[in-house]
């Protein structure tokens, strides 16, 4: 892990600081950014998006869906925890503990929001970190490269329509045009770049591409970073009013992060599928694609909406929550193969 990857959380924290202060002294100049809109998309917060995303995306291979079939247990588990039970376990727990738990605690007129920034954060899976947990615990690396890939590949159709049916069922309006444009601008296109990049670096040898990937890879976090200045810059008044915010949205984030995890695990035992591949189908089923979830909440909800907050504390959280799964998943592996 590089030094943006390793204190991912401290630089979140500092982007918190700076982000508050910069909001209460230049308020006009970040009004003056929300305004810069086209299709419900904010261009500044695009721009960076495109910055984070595209590097990310230049690391799959598509080609590698062809592995699909030589892991089909692990690949299986893959997408039942993240397409039949990540994005509703979510949608649960976002009711229970923000409606239910914690809605005394938290600002009224923002408890529909904040289960909105929740669910976009469950919908879609990990595409770039998973890579790093999947390193750290030895995992099978053309498995997780296929994963990956057919995540992605399934992301393009099925995130639209579940993030549509979740808030629908949370009786959530949706924007459908903003929520289609977001998948497009956000997905598609950012894809199909990625892609000619990496097949135009590719026809001059993979050394090349290597290199464009690790020169290109500190611009994702770069740019993570400066958009949560912008993002903590609108939310710097409730943060201050209500400081107790953050914490409590991150409990249903973490109880979600560890239910999935074990129960990927966990399933991926009882199949016989090997640690190897058992440790990267399980940590992306605990992680998330936060900057996809960001991204389409201010879409969706604007700088100030709890949505996008929500989302944030996903970033917030994910770096030492995923290490203490990396350890657990390291830790345990006596215990997963004694059953084979």
């Amino acid at each position: 892990m590089n030094i943006f990857e390793r204190y991912l959380s401290l630089w979140v924290g500092l982007c918190i600081v700076v982000g508050v202060m910069l909001g209460q002294w230049l308020p006009a100049w970040f009004e003056a950014v929300a305004g810069l809109e086209w299709a419900g998309i904010n261009l500044l917060v695009g721009l960076l998006i495109w910055v984070m995303i595209i590097p990310m995306l230049m690391k799959v291979d598509f080609r590698s869906l062809s592995e699909v079939k030589s892991h089909w247990k692990g690949i299986s588990v893959t997408l039942f925890i993240n397409w039949a039970v990540k994005p509703f376990s979510m949608a649960f727990l976002a009711w229970l503990f923000i409606h239910q738990v914690f809605a005394s605690y938290l600002p009224a007129e923002q408890l529909d929001s904040y289960v909105a920034g929740l669910i976009l954060l469950a919908a879609a899976p990990c595409t770039a970190m998973v890579f790093v947990w999947s390193r750290l615990v030895n995992g099978n690396p053309l498995f997780t490269l296929s994963q990956v890939a057919l995540n992605d590949s399934i992301m393009v159709i099925a995130f639209a329509p579940i993030v549509a049916l979740l808030l629908g069922l949370s009786s959530i309006h949706v924007p459908w045009t903003t929520l289609m444009v977001s998948v497009l601008f956000y997905i598609v296109i950012p894809v199909i770049i990625a892609q000619g990049w990496r097949k135009h670096l590719l026809q001059q040898g993979t050394p090349r591409l290597n290199a464009v990937l690790e020169k290109t890879g500190p611009w994702s976090m770069l740019a993570l970073l400066l958009m949560l200045v912008l993002l903590f810059a609108f939310q710097g008044q409730a943060i201050m009013t209500q400081p107790l915010v953050i914490l409590l949205l991150a409990v249903p984030i973490l109880v979600q992060v560890f239910f999935n995890f074990g129960l990927a695990y966990w399933i991926n035992r009882q199949v016989g599928e090997v640690h190897a591949i058992a440790g990267p189908s399980s940590l992306i089923g605990a992680s998330n694609f936060f900057e996809l979830a960001v991204a389409t909440a201010i879409s969706l909800f604007g700088f100030h909406s709890g949505a996008a907050l929500a989302t944030v504390v996903g970033v917030l959280i994910e770096v030492p929550v995923m290490l203490l799964i990396v350890q657990l998943v390291n830790r345990s592996q006596h215990w997963y193969e004694a059953k084979r």
